[in-house]
């Protein structure tokens, strides 16, 4: 099956936003382990299986074991993450869909601080337009390799 488009290819103007955003990112103090674990929760919500190939390699390649690999899904009833984790993943699933309950906001806080918060906000929104991206143009999963787009 082949992609309906490659905006990969032909996007790059556009791309070049989110690419950047991903570049600020890396350097946000909330560590790139763990914002690679939101993206690939965020990628489980969306049904995005390009994106759960790709954060998935990219999360091995960290050292991140296969235990919490299956258990982000079910992040709740499991006893692999920290707090810091488990408030991050609650932030990712409600700015996903779009309800941020005080109880979710006053939990993060607990765990980021401000700048965090919003480097953890602009993380969930760049990952829920790759999804959408990679979904829309169905960009077919399995090639990809650790740190191919840098």
């Amino acid at each position: 099956m082949e992609a309906r488009v490659n905006f990969q290819e032909k996007g790059q103007g556009a791309l070049k936003v989110l690419f950047s955003m991903g570049g600020y990112l890396k350097k946000s103090t909330i560590g790139h382990q763990l914002l690679e674990l939101v993206n690939f929760r965020v990628s489980q919500i969306n049904g995005c299986a390009y994106c759960l190939d790709m954060h998935s390699k990219d999360l091995r390649a960290m050292g991140e074991t296969e235990q919490r690999l299956y258990g982000v899904s079910a992040w709740r009833e499991t006893p692999y993450y920290s707090e810091r984790e488990r408030a991050a993943f609650a932030w990712a699933e409600a700015v996903t869909h779009c309800h941020v309950s005080e109880e979710v906001f006053q939990e993060v806080s607990n765990h980021f601080t401000e700048e965090e918060m919003i480097d953890l906000t602009f993380s969930v929104n760049n990952i829920n337009n790759w999804n959408r991206l990679n979904i829309a143009f169905q960009t077919v999963p399995g090639d990809y390799r650790v740190g191919q787009f840098g």
